[in-house]
Order: structure tokens, then C-alpha cells, then sequence
């Protein structure tokens, strides 16, 4: 296979101020192609390497998911189950009904947040009321994740649960749910059931950074379209001031370490060291489209052309209407500075992305790199 194209894609996303980006490409579980690109910080020209860290923002959530799914595998909850079962402070909600002239009531929920709710960004818990987290975390330095979770329960819902699709909180929640379930903080599960069973050396809470690892994180810029220079994106509470560890955005990681995860569930849920992550039965459901024609309609952003929705992951259900040369139910998700992870088990692929841009520019470079890959395999 010859991948100069897809060096030459890269290469041309300086011109559109992307300072450096990392990519890491496998075929049936083996590195087939690694380059990277400019700078990890332009201020003192540190180059982009193959351990340079990434803030992955929403990338978290796959990690978030596949270790929620792990209790589903164990009989601990199924979809179905109310959340209130296990986080009681849900029990009872209110949503926001908005009236024809505009005018907002606040009404009792006619059905309870279900846990599916939360995997499939149905549960009405948006970003709209982050400032609840936020506040949570500003005012009590101490504040817990099971803290920070019970003040957003405290919020009104944008809509009744099941019955939308909004990207927002519940895979925050999840993690509260997670540390229920498993009698530890959710970065413990995490370390013990994920990170140090693949090895992943790298990947960690952007609120707990080994000071020996913090000087290879990439820095974060912004890019004036007109004068054509960079500054460093202003800081932002999910990584400078939350003092919880969250599950829809706080996970530090390299390429490396993130092609480990994404490549055990690429296979089935089993890594190449022989460790059982999740049932081929289960990855196979969480790559399910789980929306309605009503929530497709709410998810159904420009560059998601295609895709459905699945337990908490894009998966592609019309190549047509992508515009897309992939594989029908590749799946992966992408983060708020531009990482993407792509995993499609028909191709057996997987590829994972980086780059540190606020905004990404995700709806230019994420498609067109999907459609150079494909291209030369």
C-alpha cells in the first residue's frame, strides 16, 4: 500500500493553521503507517513525536462507555433500568417545555432518565447546563464526581428523556455510575480494567498529570483566519480547573496509547495481549445505530452526514448520504481540538488522529482524511 497521499494530506493541513498533527494507522491489529507533522508547540519549536500527549476531550467518551458496558456484560444494570435505581438524586426530574410563543414551563417528566438515555446522549442532560459542573467545581475545590453529578441533577432537563438527541453530559454521568457500580473512583476502574490491562502507559486524568509526562503535552491554539498567526487557546475549566475526573472530556493520552483501546474493540473487544475488554456481542451492539428518525434528525451534523448514533459512538449507516468511501458500521468518535479515532472491523482498520486546535476545523479534516485512508488500502 502507498500512503503518499495521505502524507501529503497532512502535510497541507498547515495551511489552514493546524501548528502539527499525529497519525497512527493499523490493519488487522498492526501499525501499517505512522507520520507526524509540525510542531507540539510552536513557541519553542518542540516538534510533534510519537509520545507527545493530547488533551482528547470527547474521545474520553468512548473509554467511558466501553467501561460502562463492561457492568452491562456482568448483569450489574441493564439498558432499560431507570437511573434513579442507582443514582437516586435523579429520581423525580423536571424538564424545560417550551411553549408556542417562546415561553418556557418547567413540568415533571412523564418517564425517567434510562440508562441507555445516557449512552445514546438522550437523557436531556446537555451542555446547556455545564454551568452547574462547573459551578461545582469553582466553589469547593474538593468536589467529587458524585458531587459534581448530584448539583447537575439539581437542573431542569432540556427535554424529556428518550425523546431527543442532544450531545451534553451523560457520559459525565456515566462515570458517576461507573464509580457506583464498582465500589472505586472512576479513574481507578478505569486504570485497573483498561489503561493497565493494554498497557496503556500514557493515558490519565488531566487533573492527575505526572509531572514527569506534563512537558510532552501539545499546546492548545487558536488561529486568526486574517492575520495568519497562532495564539494559545485561552484555558478552559475541563482541563484547568475541574477538580472531578470526567468522563466526557478529562483524559489526557497519546496516539499510541488511544490505538491500543480502539484496536481491541476494532477486534471484537479482545486486545492482541489475549485481554477481554468487552464481548464481540457487546461492541457489535454499542456500534448499533440507537436512534429514531426523530433523534437521527437532532444528531444529524453536516460533516455526520451518514452516520447514526450508537452507545456512545458515530456509526456509519449510509455510505450515499456520507459522501463516504468507508465501510458500513465503521465507528469511533472525535474530540474538541480535533482528535479522531475511526474503527471499522470490516476493513479490519483503525486509525487515530491528533492535532491541538480550538476550533478544530473537525468538519474539513476529519471527512477528507476518512477519504484519503480508504482510499489507499
Amino acid at each position: 500500500m502507498d500512503f503518499t497521499k495521505v502524507i501529503n494530506y497532512l502535510e497541507s493541513l498547515s495551511d489552514i493553521g493546524i501548528p502539527g498533527t499525529d497519525l497512527s494507522l493499523y490493519l488487522k491489529g498492526n501499525e501499517v503507517f505512522r507520520h507526524q507533522t509540525g510542531f507540539a508547540d510552536l513557541e519553542s519549536q518542540t516538534p510533534i513525536k510519537p509520545d507527545t500527549l493530547y488533551a482528547i476531550w470527547s474521545m474520553t467518551k468512548v473509554v467511558t462507555c466501553a467501561a460502562a458496558l463492561r457492568f452491562y456484560e456482568e448483569g450489574k444494570f441493564l439498558l432499560t433500568d431507570p437511573l434513579y435505581e442507582y443514582l437516586p438524586d435523579f429520581k423525580d426530574m423536571t424538564f424545560r417545555k417550551t411553549r408556542a410563543n417562546g415561553e418556557v414551563d418547567i413540568e415533571p417528566c412523564t418517564q425517567p432518565i434510562k440508562i441507555v438515555d445516557l449512552f445514546t446522549m438522550s437523557s436531556g442532560l446537555t451542555y446547556n447546563v455545564s454551568n452547574k459542573l462547573i459551578a461545582a467545581a469553582e466553589t469547593a475545590k474538593n468536589k467529587d464526581l458524585q458531587e459534581a453529578v448530584s448539583a447537575l441533577s439539581k437542573e431542569a432537563l432540556y427535554f424529556e428523556p428518550g425523546t431527543r438527541w442532544h450531545y451534553g453530559l451523560s457520559h459525565d454521568v456515566l462515570g458517576a455510575l461507573i464509580e457506583v457500580l464498582s465500589g472505586k473512583t472512576f479513574g481507578e476502574y478505569l486504570h485497573d480494567n483498561i489503561f493497565a490491562p493494554l498497557d496503556m502507559e500514557d493515558t490519565f486524568f488531566s487533573l492527575s498529570i505526572p509531572e514527569d509526562k506534563a512537558g510532552r503535552i501539545a499546546t492548545a491554539y487558536e488561529f486568526d483566519e486574517i492575520t495568519r498567526k497562532h495564539k494559545k487557546a485561552a484555558p478552559t475549566p475541563m482541563i484547568g480547573d475541574w477538580r472531578f475526573e470526567s468522563g466526557g472530556g478529562g483524559l489526557i493520552s497519546s496516539v499510541d496509547d488511544y490505538a491500543k483501546f480502539a484496536n481491541t474493540l476494532c477486534s471484537g473487544g479482545t486486545a492482541s495481549n489475549g485481554y477481554r475488554l468487552l464481548g464481540k456481542a457487546t461492541v457489535d451492539l454499542m456500534k448499533t445505530n440507537h436512534l429514531d428518525n426523530t433523534r437521527l434528525g437532532d444528531y444529524r451534523w453536516g460533516h455526520h452526514s451518514g452516520y447514526g448514533y450508537g452507545l456512545g459512538v458515530r456509526t456509519m449507516i449510509d455510505k450515499a448520504a456520507g459522501g463516504s468511501n468507508s465501510s458500513p458500521g465503521e465507528f469511533g468518535w472525535s474530540g474538541m481540538l480535533g482528535t479522531v479515532v475511526v474503527m471499522d472491523p470490516t476493513a479490519e482498520l483503525t486509525y487515530v488522529y491528533a492535532q491541538q486546535l480550538m476550533p478544530s476545523k473537525e468538519e474539513y479534516v476529519a471527512p477528507r482524511l476518512r477519504n484519503v485512508i480508504y482510499s489507499c488500502l
